[in-house]
């Protein structure tokens, strides 16, 4: 079993890369396809539209299939899905046709994302420890790779049916060769746990699970409001150096780049600091520093200073979203995929969002004071973070041994299981 879940934690390490990879050569690639459709900056960005759509779309389409059919089912599917996608934007020759091949490629990482995030979720649970938000980190190092792959063949002047076309084949190869890896249901049971149900019995199980409980809408909106901070950074942070403080084009660039590599380092590390500390702690914490990194860059007029307000941004909210995506994939093992698509879908909400409520705000008041809308939901986060414990989790007293958190109880992968047959009530006794 040891080796089985190592090698299926290195197959969604490889669909992890994957996504981020197919994502970032879509982005290296718009000049060049906005060119050939012959289209404006206003026109794409309403486009960028149909991309968000079919990504919510597929996230709540592939969430109750994966608890039905299984993540080792249909985690390649979507993977090979979102890579044949990818390279239809590369043959729009006008808006209409660029606009249906986003929707398709939306759709396919909509699928992808969700199914993969459930399979990471069976790693976990296997694992019996924090795992999660290194997977996401390698979502970021997927989109650095492409950054760095995409240049170097732009610079070999293929085109961009050429380039994609390429990128698309080797996500089919990969879609296909890290299949065999992925965990069946029944491998991720911790021992002494009956068998997991599978096949029609467990099809049939998920069909008959169609309401979302309170807890599920209550992480998927802090998702929201996390995610929405997330894109204000993506699509602010650098106008905010360059048109509020003046700074060169070159060092604008660099608040992005502090605040994504903060992101991506602080997912590195997380996994080790939930495990000590678990996963409210990580949210409260988090979002707290966030908070306050945000203030510092709105309020600063120096760049260094406000430079350093971004990285703490993206250190803060590094290891937030997949505490939440944890947390729902957790609460029931059954409904896994559907509970993770509720989460991921109201959070990609959040993240098209930024834009659309920053911008608008610009038009009132100063771009850095638009700020304080993520830094009052950074907070709203960090004061409603014990969302994160289910609310059955018997409360435990103070211990001061290794392995248990400052409020006395352990993280959910160190918590001791129980050999009872009611499975379900056992899983939702642990905080995740």
């Amino acid at each position: 079993m040891e080796r089985s879940l190592r090698l299926g934690r290195l197959a969604t390490f490889a669909y992890f890369v994957l996504n981020g990879f197919l994502m970032g050569m879509w982005i290296v690639h718009i000049p060049e396809i906005e060119h050939r459709a012959g289209i404006s900056h206003a026109v794409l960005g309403w486009l960028l539209l149909l991309l968000g759509a079919g990504a919510f779309a597929g996230m709540q389409l592939v969430g109750p299939l994966t608890d039905r059919f299984g993540a080792r089912t249909v985690v390649p599917l979507s993977a090979a899905l979102c890579s044949a996608g990818v390279v239809l934007p590369g043959w729009a020759a006008n808006a209409w046709s660029l606009g249906a091949a986003l929707l398709a490629l939306g759709l396919g990482n909509g699928c992808l994302d969700v199914s993969m995030n459930a399979h990471a979720i069976q790693v976990e649970r296997g694992y019996q420890r924090p795992v999660m938000s290194a997977f996401h980190a390698a979502f970021s190092i997927g989109g650095v790779l492409a950054a760095l792959a995409g240049a170097r063949m732009l610079s070999w002047g293929w085109s961009p049916v050429a380039n994609l076309g390429t990128v698309a084949l080797l996500g089919l190869v990969i879609a296909v060769v890290a299949a065999p890896a992925l965990l069946g249901t029944r491998s991720v049971d911790a021992p002494g746990t009956p068998d997991a149900p599978d096949g029609p019995a467990a099809a049939a199980k998920g069909l008959r699970r169609t309401k979302t409980p309170r807890r599920i809408w209550g992480l998927a909106t802090l998702a929201l409001m996390i995610m929405l901070c997330e894109g204000v950074a993506n699509d602010w942070s650098t106008l905010h150096l360059r048109n509020v403080l003046g700074a060169p084009a070159a060092t604008a660039a660099l608040a992005y780049g502090a605040f994504s590599t903060a992101m991506t380092v602080g997912r590195l590390l997380t996994d080790r600091v939930a495990a000590r500390f678990g996963s409210v702690a990580v949210l409260r914490y988090g979002a707290s520093a966030a908070a306050l990194g945000l203030t510092a860059a709105a309020l600063s007029s120096s760049i260094p200073l406000t430079l350093i307000g971004w990285t703490l941004f993206g250190a803060g909210l590094s290891g937030c979203v997949p505490q939440l995506f944890s947390a729902a994939g957790h609460a029931d093992p059954d409904a896994a995929g559907t509970h993770v698509s509720r989460v991921a879908g109201l959070g990609y909400v959040g993240m098209l969002a930024g834009p659309a409520i920053i911008g608008p705000l610009t038009q009132v008041m100063p771009l850095h004071l638009t700020f304080f809308l993520p830094v009052a939901f950074c907070a709203v986060a960090a004061a409603t973070a014990g969302v994160l414990r289910p609310r059955n989790a018997a409360p435990t007293r103070p211990e001061t041994r290794a392995g248990t958190t400052d409020s006395g109880q352990r993280p959910a992968h160190m918590a001791p299981r129980e050999t009872t047959p009611d499975t379900h009530s056992v899983e939702r006794s642990h905080e995740h």
